[in-house]
Order: C-alpha cells, then structure tokens, then sequence
C-alpha cells in the first residue's frame, strides 16, 4: 500500500499553495499518495490541479492586513491561535485514523506537524522583518521551525533570491532545496506586451486591480489580466486592449508567462522563483505595509534584477525602466526526491 504524505499550504494567496504544486508532482512520481490539506482559494486552487487527490479542510488563520501590518497580526492572534490548535487536532486524528499516513509537508501551518511522523516546514523566511520588533519576531518563528524535523528553504545556499530572510546561523535542521517552481521554461513568440499577474489576500488584491485597470485602459498594447479570483468556474473577457482572466491553471499560467515580454506581478517570494526559472523581465509592486514585499522588492532592485514602484506612484510609463535592469533568471533543477527518504521511517511509538 502505498504511503501518504499530508502537504498543507498556508492560505495567504496562493504563492504557499502554487509552490507546492512541484513537490505534489515529485510526490506522485516518487509513488507517494500526497493529500492536500488547507483552506479557503489555496484549498481550491490544488483541489482544481489535483482534482483526483484527497484533501482535508483545515480552519483558516484569516489573515488580514491594512495600513499597519504588526498592530493587525496583533489583533488577529487570538484567532490564528485558535486555528493552530484547531488544525493540529485535525492533524492528530487523522493520523490516528490513517496507518498509512507517512509524513507532513507544512508550508508555513505553524500547526501542522506530529510527534510521531516526520515533518518538514517550508519556509524561505526564517527572518520576520518587523522593524524594531524583528529580533522577537524571528526568533519566535525560529522556535517554531525547531518543532519540526527539518526546514526545507526554496532558494539557493547563498540565498540569491530571499537575502537576508532565509540568512541564519542558527541550528534548525534548515536545507536549501532550490529554486522551486511549477514551470518550464519555453521559447515562445512575445505576443502579450504586459502580462499583470494579481494575487494575495483582499483589499489589497483588489485595489491593485482597481490601480492597473485604470492606468491601462487607454493602453494601445496587447494587456493581459490574470486577477487571481479563484472561482468554480474559469472565465475569460475582453475590454479595449485588455484581456481577462479570472484565474488560470499552471498549464495556461506558464504559457502566458513564456508568451509575456514583461511581467508586472506583486514581489511575492513564489512569483519570484517562479519568474526567475521562466527567466523574465519584470516590474514589481509590492504590497504596501507588508515587510517581506517590501524587502525583495528593494533587494532585486539593488541587485540591479528587477525594477518597483509602489501602488500609488506607479504609471504604466514606468515599465520602461524595465530595459536597465538583468531580469530574473535562474537554471531549474528536478526536485531532489532524496529528501523523501524520512518518509520511509516507521511511525515513533
């Protein structure tokens, strides 16, 4: 019979979930049974690339953010407590109940884990930039990270894409596993002009969108929308030059990116691997008030990659600065199905 491997994205967006979508198909390959844990559009988002897998619905952290990121996670820390202890439980009995259950695979669900089957934790942030406050912050999440069995850091050894977030010289089990990524890398014609790739949780999702409908509408170039609304079915319309998509599977997301001569995207860390292994040239906007964004952004900037603006400065004029800047790029590699091998453990008494 073969083994289960329990692999729960965080729902916040859907970087955590898409790039997890790699490791589901290593799994697979591996002759491993992966089931989906998770919430909300992450939840969603697998069960429409894996439609044949089971999945087990985990409570939501709803994470919310506005102007001031730290005072809100604050405020909502009885509620994503609340969900940790929750999701362990669920973890708990369903691995009490299934004997073939072999492993967990937590993207960043602080509760997802067991004391008698190996857990990994993915993260590329074992830093939480929190201004002053970043000392405590990390090294919460750092003892959070020791709780499991090893962390899996989705960048190169040196940290070429994440810096100084993935950058420690503490002892957590941690490896660096590589760029990771959902797509192939294809010579296409360029046919789309600007590509806009949305995502991460609301408002913020739609004021973006809201922004960039407004300062493309008199574009005369070929403008493709991708809005990130994971709904029950996929649908596709037309307004002056700008095409739109509700939202759109790996298979047809990889082939707009490699059709796309400039990709206009938040700095989310997956949207980062994912447009260096496509090797593209791109234009950032990061998420106000959310350090993470703020900082790849400022970081691939300064590393002469990719140009950003911030959403209330940003014209459609500023893509031109895309032509000084290198692009992202970075070779893929298979997903190394040696780091399975704790799977094939027996369970700890």
């Amino acid at each position: 019979m073969k083994k289960k491997i329990i692999v729960a994205p965080l729902n916040w967006g859907l970087g955590h979930a898409s790039r997890c979508v790699p490791i589901i198909n290593a799994l697979i390959k591996d002759n491993f049974t992966p089931i989906i844990a998770s919430d909300g559009s992450s939840l969603e988002f697998l069960k429409q690339e894996f439609p044949y897998l089971e999945t087990l619905h985990l409570p939501s952290y709803n994470i919310k953010y506005g102007k001031n990121l730290k005072k809100n996670l604050f405020l909502q820390l009885p509620t994503i407590l609340r969900a940790i202890k929750e999701e362990r439980k669920i973890i708990e009995l369903f691995i009490t109940k299934n004997s073939t259950v072999s492993g967990i695979i937590s993207d960043n669900r602080f509760g997802v884990r067991s004391s008698i089957i190996p857990s990994i934790y993915i993260t590329h942030q074992i830093n939480i930039l929190s201004g002053l406050t970043t000392f405590f912050t990390s090294r919460i999440h750092q003892n959070i990270i020791k709780k499991f069995d090893e962390c899996w850091i989705p960048d190169n050894s040196n940290s070429e894409f994440s810096g100084k977030l993935s950058t420690s010289s503490r002892k957590l089990n941690q490896k660096f596993i590589g760029a990771l990524s959902r797509f192939k890398r294809e010579e296409l014609e360029q046919s789309i002009a600007v590509l806009i790739i949305l995502s991460g949780p609301e408002p913020n999702r739609t004021f973006l969108e809201e922004k960039l409908i407004s300062a493309f509408k008199n574009d005369k170039r070929n403008v493709v929308f991708v809005l990130g609304k994971i709904e029950a079915v996929q649908k596709s319309w037309v307004i002056n030059n700008c095409t739109f998509y509700n939202f759109l599977l790996s298979e047809e997301l990889e082939h707009k990116i490699n059709s796309s001569k400039v990709i206009l995207c938040r700095s989310g860390y997956s949207s980062i691997l994912d447009l260096a292994v496509l090797g593209k040239k791109v234009f950032f906007i990061p998420t106000k008030n959310q350090p993470e964004q703020e900082y790849l952004a400022n970081y691939l900037e300064d590393t002469k990659l990719a140009p950003f603006s911030e959403v209330a400065n940003f014209t459609s004029e500023k893509l031109k600065e895309v032509k000084f800047y290198k692009g992202l790029q970075v070779a893929k590699v298979e997903f190394d199905v040696a780091l399975f091998s704790l799977f094939h453990s027996k369970r700890k008494l």
